[in-house]
């Protein structure tokens, strides 16, 4: 038994989900299923787990699905759930990003939601035409950008929606690690490879990975569009064919002014997601390896902490809450939220109600904003690092 056993459904109507990619040794195809089972909104019912046939029907028997809807390829896997009666809903898309398109692409055509992981794409190009694809699909297309599900980073952005912090001026977003300081990839470990060949992650290295995820929350806590940027992509491990290393100054529409730093060869940083937002009237600073704590300071005033479940949460954070303040709730209920946000607007769909303006989740619009950051950024820096228009 595993807690990533399917089981029985919660309710009768949760929601039949699949899943590309995923399978034996990955690591993020575990994160998406545990994180839609948390509100027990899915059921995962079928999956091309591998591109390898033996593998994914493996993969598949441990996760207890039925062995005929244990796939060994995503276009055949679109056809024939589309052709049951009791045929997915929803795919999550868990696959390297190059292979986001042409799976995003073909269960939309078969009339299935999309749950995909980010980056939206390899390359703008792709992107381009999944999203006019998606628009003409009439499915849903969530990205999972989980941060943005956190309960404090809900409460920063409903903040500056009500103009606590007055104008905003400076955005500050930075997004450290260090676990590719050495040549990792040599060692043909999997998560380390395929983030460092273009082939498979797009042009785009560090700026592509983690950079997207500082650069999407930036911009929905602010509210701001990026309208130049100046970036300064380094690859600094001898041979790396992808940057690991990112500064990029940005200049937002209306006058405001931000700072993105995204490293992943910065020894003693593990997962140091941070952002910072000021106006003319105070600041808020969020740093995610502490995720229930949210520091707002109005201009000459003491630094106050708001707290997750705290007496000074929001009616957007508690939206949002599971458990009680002072127990821990991060990374996989962050997914958990866009999940769940996904399942309600899935749910809307079958019945063709609206969905409640509360509902919000990353989607084809947060993708291409990505896209066009990545492309902006490595034009700039492959032009000697000059401003150039997003």
């Amino acid at each position: 038994m595993t807690i990533e056993s399917t089981g029985k459904a919660d309710h009768p109507g949760a929601i039949r989900l699949g899943m590309v990619g995923g399978g034996q040794g990955a690591f993020i195809g575990g994160v998406h299923r545990i994180a839609s089972r948390i509100d027990g909104d899915y059921q995962l019912v079928a999956g091309a787990l591998s591109s390898d046939a033996a593998r994914s029907k493996a993969s598949g028997a441990e996760l207890g699905l039925a062995p005929e809807r244990c796939y060994a390829d995503y276009n055949e896997m679109a056809q024939a759930e589309a052709a049951r009666a009791d045929g997915i809903e929803a795919v999550a898309i868990v696959t390297p990003n190059h292979m986001h398109f042409p799976v995003a692409k073909a269960f939309l055509e078969a009339g299935i939601h999309v749950i995909c992981d980010k980056p939206l794409t390899s390359t703008l190009k792709d992107a381009e035409a999944l999203a006019e694809g998606a628009g003409n699909a009439g499915r849903l297309f969530v990205l999972t950008h989980n941060y943005s599900g956190y309960p404090m980073i809900r409460q920063a952005r409903e903040m500056v929606q009500s103009g606590t912090l007055g104008a905003i001026r400076l955005v500050q977003m930075e997004y450290v690690q260090d676990w590719l300081t050495e040549d990792l990839e040599s060692s043909g470990q999997k998560q380390a490879s395929w983030r460092t060949d273009p082939a498979q992650s797009g042009a785009g290295g560090c700026i592509g990975d983690i950079g997207t995820h500082a650069y999407q929350l930036g911009g929905f806590v602010s509210g701001l569009k990026t309208d130049t940027v100046l970036a300064d992509l380094t690859s600094f491990v001898p041979g790396r064919r992808v940057d690991d290393n990112v500064s990029v100054l940005l200049r937002f529409e209306g006058g405001a002014k931000g700072m993105l730093w995204a490293s992943q060869v910065a020894p003693g940083n593990e997962n140091g997601l941070s952002l910072r937002v000021y106006g003319d009237k105070g600041g808020l600073e969020w740093h995610q390896e502490q995720p229930n704590h949210l520091w707002y300071t109005p201009f000459g005033e003491p630094k106050r902490l708001i707290t997750r479940g705290g007496s000074g949460a929001t009616p957007a954070a508690e939206r949002v809450t599971r458990v009680p303040a002072g127990h821990p709730e991060g990374y996989l209920e962050g997914f958990a939220t866009i999940y769940r946000e996904a399942a309600e607007a899935i749910r809307a769909a079958r019945t063709g109600a609206s969905v409640s303006k509360d509902v919000q989740f990353p989607g084809i619009a947060d993708g291409m904003n990505g896209m066009r950051f990545i492309d902006a950024c490595i034009r700039s820096s492959n032009e000697g690092a000059v401003w150039t228009k997003v």
